[in-house]
C-alpha cells in the first residue's frame, strides 16, 4: 500500500509513510473485508459509514504537518484507523465519534493494539472537545457545509485544521491555519468526497421518526 498507493501519489512525509507501514489496517475493517483492507478505496464499516481510502487519510495526515509533540483532535473516529495513524504521529489524540457503536468498536481495536495515547469520546463532533483545547492540529473526517466555529475556536494559534467543506456530494479538502485570535488562512488541497458531518454545527441530523 505504501509503495503502490501513497508514494506514487505525492505522499512524501517520511513520518506519515512510516506510520502507515506500522498500523495494520485489517484490524479496523470487518472480518469479511480483511482481504480488501489495503485497497486504495473506502470500505463499509456499518452504520452507513466507511473507513476512508488510505490516500485520503494520508493526505490529511501529511497536511497536518505533525512533528510528534502535538495534541490532535480528530472529528469522526469511524473505524479508529485514522486515529491510530495520528496516534503514531502525535503525542496525544482525542477522537470524537457521533455513533456510539462505532466509538465502542474503535476503542476496542485501538486498545487491542496498545494505543494508550488515543482517547475516543462519543459526542457531537461538530462541537469538538473543549476540555482538551487548544489543539495544535484538528482533522475532520466528514464533509461540512462550512468549518464549524467551535473547531476554529479550539485551534491553537499556529495550529492547522484540515477539513472537507462543500455540498453533500463533493467537497474541497482545505487546510486552515490559525494566525491570530481572529485571523485564519486557508489553502485548497483538492477534491474529495466524504460522508456528511452531522451535528449542531454541521448538517442536520436526520429525524428518526
Amino acid at each position: 500500500m505504501v509503495a503502490d498507493h501513497l508514494r506514487r501519489r505525492d505522499i512524501h512525509d517520511q513520518r506519515v509513510l512510516a506510520a502507515f507501514a506500522a498500523v495494520p489496517r485489517e484490524r479496523f475493517v470487518p472480518e469479511d473485508l480483511a482481504e480488501r483492507a489495503y485497497d486504495d478505496a473506502p470500505l463499509p464499516i456499518g452504520e452507513e459509514q466507511t473507513i476512508s481510502q488510505p490516500y485520503v487519510v494520508a493526505i490529511t495526515a501529511q497536511a497536518l504537518r505533525l512533528q510528534g509533540h502535538e495534541r490532535v483532535l480528530e472529528i469522526g473516529t469511524g473505524s479508529g484507523y485514522a486515529a491510530a495513524i495520528l496516534g503514531v504521529l502525535a503525542h496525544e489524540v482525542i477522537s470524537v465519534e457521533r455513533i456510539e457503536t462505532l466509538a465502542n468498536r474503535a476503542i476496542a481495536a485501538l486498545d487491542s493494539l496498545g494505543f494508550t495515547n488515543v482517547h475516543v469520546h462519543h459526542t457531537d463532533g461538530t462541537l469538538g472537545w473543549p476540555a482538551g483545547a487548544p489543539y495544535e492540529a484538528i482533522a475532520v473526517a466528514a464533509g461540512a457545509p462550512a468549518p464549524p466555529p467551535a473547531l476554529l475556536a479550539q485551534l491553537a494559534i499556529g495550529g492547522r485544521l484540515v477539513i472537507p467543506t462543500g455540498g453533500a456530494d463533493s467537497q474541497r479538502l482545505v487546510r486552515i491555519t490559525r494566525k491570530s485570535d481572529i485571523d485564519y488562512g486557508e489553502e485548497d488541497l483538492g477534491d474529495v468526497r466524504f460522508v456528511p458531518l452531522l451535528g449542531a454545527q454541521g448538517w442536520p441530523v436526520p429525524s428518526t421518526r
